[in-house]
């Protein structure tokens, strides 16, 4: 009798095991479906996204896409702006430029925009009219005349709805919307030597040579990576001014790294203009520092050099 019991008991405890693992299974199986229907749509909806970029690009009739952030620049050419003797090219420091990037079903946006004083009470209350947010407003340079703020923004939403926002706030000002014309007279002088003391790759944009060097660490705002492209890399310029060149741009920085490069810079020469965030909620805590110096552009690039070397940036 205990036996019969006992086989019954053992005959139930295998009948549960062995609808407790048919369920399991089924819910293992069910999980992959739901998985591999979501892969499809994540597919989907990023071959929808890639698109947009087109869409996108239709709205301002240019653009770049640099991986994965689209990039539109919008150089300053209708301003005649000076620092003491130097007549500011627009691609040292005089551009406004807008990124965006795909995120999930929707896009994120930033950007900088380079205003005149009184451009920026129209540009702001549209800017709130919009739904776009407003960072960071400041300067980066200093006794520049006419004065000029920089005026940072962010969005999120459809990638076409933001540029035709974004559009509209910058029909506000003087700011050129075509493709500016290729300078007539490049300049020829070569600086190679000035890459090789900075260790990093430059491009020539007229008389202007072009840094854009991006940190190591990975930079995320509300849990979502944040590319260089989108406004993260230290762009360090330097306009050709006769035998001599002058140099602005700014400096990503942790805040234990702020101190350290302003010492490099002041001992070199080189002028700290602004030091400031540009983000709300991004990770880690950034400092941008802005400079200004007029130099030997061999000189300059050491200097410039020496601050990099008390952040966490390399060589190329």
């Amino acid at each position: 009798m205990k036996k019969s019991v006992m086989f019954i008991w053992m005959g139930i405890v295998l009948m549960i095991t062995v609808v407790s693992i048919m369920k399991i299974t089924d819910r293992i199986e069910q999980k992959s479906v739901i998985e591999q229907a979501d892969l499809k749509n994540n597919s989907n909806v990023s071959q929808e996204q890639g698109a947009n970029w087109e869409s996108v690009k239709k709205v301002f009739n240019k653009g770049t896409v640099q991986k994965d952030v689209f990039k539109v620049t919008f150089p300053r050419s209708d301003l005649h702006v000076e620092v003491g003797d130097v007549q500011l090219d627009p691609n040292l420091a005089l551009t406004s430029y807008l990124a965006f990037k795909h995120v999930g079903n929707h896009s994120m946006m930033m950007g900088d925009l380079v205003l005149l004083e009184k451009e920026v009470k129209p540009v702001e209350n549209m800017l709130v009219e919009q739904g776009i947010e407003v960072t960071a407003l400041h300067n980066h340079i200093m006794e520049e005349n006419p004065k000029i703020m920089y005026l940072h923004v962010a969005g999120h939403g459809d990638p076409v709805t933001l540029a035709q926002k974004m559009k509209h706030v910058l029909s506000l000002t003087g700011t050129p919307l075509t493709s500016a014309p290729a300078e007539k007279s490049p300049s020829t002088f070569n600086w190679s030597k000035v890459e090789s003391i900075m260790g990093w790759k430059g491009e020539k944009k007229g008389k202007v040579f072009q840094f854009s060097i991006p940190r190591p660490e990975e930079i995320t705002e509300k849990g979502v990576s944040i590319p260089p492209a989108m406004g993260i890399a230290m762009p360090i310029n330097l306009q050709l001014i006769g035998d001599k060149a002058a140099t602005t741009g700014d400096f990503v920085l942790l805040s234990n790294e702020v101190n350290p490069v302003v010492r490099e810079l002041t001992k070199n020469g080189i002028t700290v203009t602004a030091v400031h965030n540009h983000m709300l909620d991004e990770s880690p805590r950034l400092f941008f520092l802005h400079f200004w110096a007029v130099d030997e552009p061999e000189k300059l690039a050491r200097g410039l050099r020496a601050a990099l070397n008390q952040t966490t940036v390399g060589t190329q």
